[in-house]
């Protein structure tokens, strides 16, 4: 054996203890949140975590999160994100899902459903999160609970990911559009509008490009 070997083997043994106390450390995380999750829920490394009070995320079985790390080489050392930005606000994740290192914005609603694969670096957001009124984007009211009216007033729309679905990476979801059972999304697409089942759609905006 290598010296170059040698020293490659012994910086693994740091790496294998900081995913087995991330995974047991992140499922405490999630319960002290008030996160309902189901078993074998594996979330790796590092993450952001912001969810307000009074709002709802719920995941499944065999829910699989990894971020920085280098666990997939396509994210490097980027760290994922789920926030919830309201008390009305959800995100609600189905059984077998896999995610490296996206960020999950809701202001109204994210589902995801069974057995879905989202690629490296993805975006998936449910809101412009700013005014596209120039004043109110300027301005720093907020209202009775303290939230600012700037985020207040930009437009949402829920986002549902159905079953199978496959996404690349570095895609954006953005707003009011539902991806169709067993679809798949080409890596850098960017999503404004529904796109249907049993298909491969790409591009900026994305469109179908194949049906199944």
């Amino acid at each position: 054996m290598t010296l170059k070997q040698f020293l490659a083997k012994l910086l693994r043994v740091p790496r294998r203890l900081r995913m087995i106390f991330y995974i047991r450390f992140n499922r405490f995380y999630f319960w002290l949140n008030d996160i309902r999750f189901g078993r074998n829920m594996l979330v790796h490394n590092k993450m952001y975590l912001i969810k307000t009070p009074g709002s709802q995320i719920t995941i499944g079985d065999d829910f699989v999160f990894t971020s920085g790390e280098a666990f997939n080489p396509l994210c490097r050392n980027i760290r994922g994100c789920i926030y919830t930005a309201y008390p009305q606000s959800s995100i609600i994740i189905g059984d077998g899902t896999g995610i490296s290192s996206a960020c999950l914005w809701a202001n109204t609603s994210i589902t995801i459903g069974n057995h879905v694969k989202i690629g490296g670096d993805c975006l998936i957001m449910d809101t412009d999160a700013h005014s596209l009124d120039f004043n109110i984007r300027r301005s720093i009211e907020k209202n009775e609970q303290g939230y600012g009216i700037d985020g207040l007033a930009a437009a949402t729309a829920p986002i549902i990911i159905e079953d199978n679905v496959l996404i690349g990476t570095r895609c954006i979801i953005l707003k009011g559009g539902t991806i169709g059972a067993r679809t798949v999304i080409g890596s850098g697409s960017i999503v404004t509008r529904s796109i249907p089942p049993d298909c491969i759609a790409a591009g900026n905006p994305c469109r179908v490009i194949k049906e199944y």
